[in-house]
């Protein structure tokens, strides 16, 4: 049988394999749903009690690591890094990390002017600035950027998270439920991250912390607007008395609206967020990329007399961009 003249086999051909390709990828999707899916639905916490785990292990697992701000020689670098650190949900301690990028920096400084042939080339005291920048650029800017977007996706996601958590909790105290019990079905109902940091507050109240000092970590942990109001809305209840689910059912009427003017304000303030996140990250992966491709491009001027002063002129208003733009598109509703 000949098709006809207007049918061309080759573009028969292309289209066939198309759909092939196409339902190969969705059967394995389908696959890799119902096989790993289900388990990432699932929180820690309620796999660690599957696995018949005490409450002490469950806070040892749970809690990430702290650092003792007293005793470090960068306290408002550590205070940052352990919040972005819990924000982020990543359990290595501010200390450690710190630690980890020191010695990345230190061993790329060392290492790349070996590893490139430039040995040579590093013999003025601009040279070794501009390998500095390198270094820090790699070992210390990346790993901040990196975190400070793993901790906005975290919290964004806890955010949209948080409206209907209250609403099964309010459903539960309404139903009868004790406090406990009501944030237990919350945590069953719901997964991570928001499920987790609640899970959290269930076992350090069951290892013996009152109910406001284990809601108390969990905004210092979060450190989130909603939580915050539903932390304190629930410390004043529990001295003042009244309803529970009535003081939690207007509050979640109330962020159900600050979500929505949120909304609103990130949908008119995305471009300025979009450039500023661009403007920040595009200068350091533009110079970490040439310098790693090309050194010599640099290199070759680091003898000019003007060279040390245009590198700190651009560092300052870099930074002083960097400030101006967080400050221009930090709206606060």
């Amino acid at each position: 049988m000949t098709l006809p003249a207007y049918i061309n086999p080759q573009m028969v051909l292309s289209g066939i394999i198309f759909l092939a390709v196409v339902l190969l990828a969705e059967a394995a999707f389908l696959w890799w749903r119902d096989t790993y899916g289900s388990r990432r639905r699932v929180s820690r916490r309620m796999a660690l009690i599957e696995k018949g785990a005490s409450s002490a292990e469950i806070i040892t697992a749970l809690r990430r690591q702290t650092t003792d701000v007293s005793k470090s020689l960068l306290p408002s670098v550590i205070t940052y890094l352990d919040s972005r650190l819990s924000q982020a949900g990543v359990r290595m301690s501010a200390q450690r990390m710190l630690t980890l990028m020191s010695v990345v920096t230190v061993l790329i400084g060392f290492l790349f002017p070996v590893l490139g042939g430039i040995s040579g080339q590093i013999r003025s005291p601009s040279a070794v600035l501009l390998l500095l920048l390198f270094a820090a650029g790699i070992g210390l800017v990346l790993p901040v950027l990196w975190l400070n977007y793993a901790a906005a996706k975290r919290l964004k996601l806890l955010e949209a998270q948080f409206p209907t958590a209250l609403d099964v909790l309010v459903r539960g105290l309404r139903a009868g439920y004790p406090i406990n019990s009501a944030l237990e079905l919350v945590v069953q109902e719901l997964p991570d991250p928001l499920s987790s940091e609640l899970g959290l507050v269930l076992a350090e109240m069951n290892y013996g912390y009152a109910l406001r000092d284990a809601l108390a970590n969990l905004a210092n942990r979060v450190q989130t607007p909603d939580l915050n109001m539903f932390v304190v809305s629930v410390s004043i209840q529990t001295e003042t008395g009244g309803s529970l689910a009535d003081i939690l059912d207007g509050l979640s009427k109330v962020i159900r609206d600050r979500a929505a003017m949120v909304l609103k304000v990130r949908a008119l303030a995305s471009e300025g967020k979009m450039t500023g996140s661009l403007l920040t990250a595009l200068p350091v992966l533009t110079f970490i990329s040439v310098f790693t491709k090309d050194p010599s491009f640099y290199l070759d001027k680091v003898d000019d007399p003007w060279f040390m002063p245009g590198v700190l002129g651009v560092l300052f208003m870099y930074v002083l961009g960097v400030v101006i733009m967080r400050r221009m598109i930090a709206i606060k509703v």
